[in-house]
């Protein structure tokens, strides 16, 4: 079992910079492959960013390549994802998640979910 607290979101103008964290409980948390996840007002929940189980390979949607940054401390048991030239558009909430083993794009393969941390831009 694992559970994961995001923290981070806030509001921020369009240009600005955010960095999300997501603090997971547990002692395996190396062994977890973990993801990013959105969820605009009245939108399906979209794929952001994912990272391995050793932080070696990251993977990313195209709207956030170049932008944002996923990456890990397995020490701290933590992700992060650090994001710059905000847009309006990346207005959402942000969820992490964990599944055993590989990361994934697809939130379907995903086990464990945090409560999602809110993230405004303005223009």
């Amino acid at each position: 079992q694992v559970q994961l607290v995001e923290s981070g979101g806030g509001l921020v103008q369009a240009g600005g910079s955010l960095r999300l964290s997501c603090a997971a409980s547990g002692r395996t948390f190396s062994s977890y492959g973990m993801g990013w996840f959105r969820q605009a007002s009245g939108k399906e929940r979209e794929f952001v960013a994912a990272i391995s189980r050793s932080g070696i390979n990251t993977y990313y949607a195209d709207s956030v390549k170049g932008r944002f940054t996923i990456s890990r401390d397995n020490a701290k048991n933590t992700v992060y994802l650090q994001m710059n030239s905000l847009k309006p558009e990346d207005t959402a909430v942000y969820y992490c998640a964990a599944r055993p083993g590989s990361s994934s794009t697809r939130s379907r393969e995903y086990d464990y979910w945090g409560q999602g941390t809110q993230v405004a831009v303005s223009s």
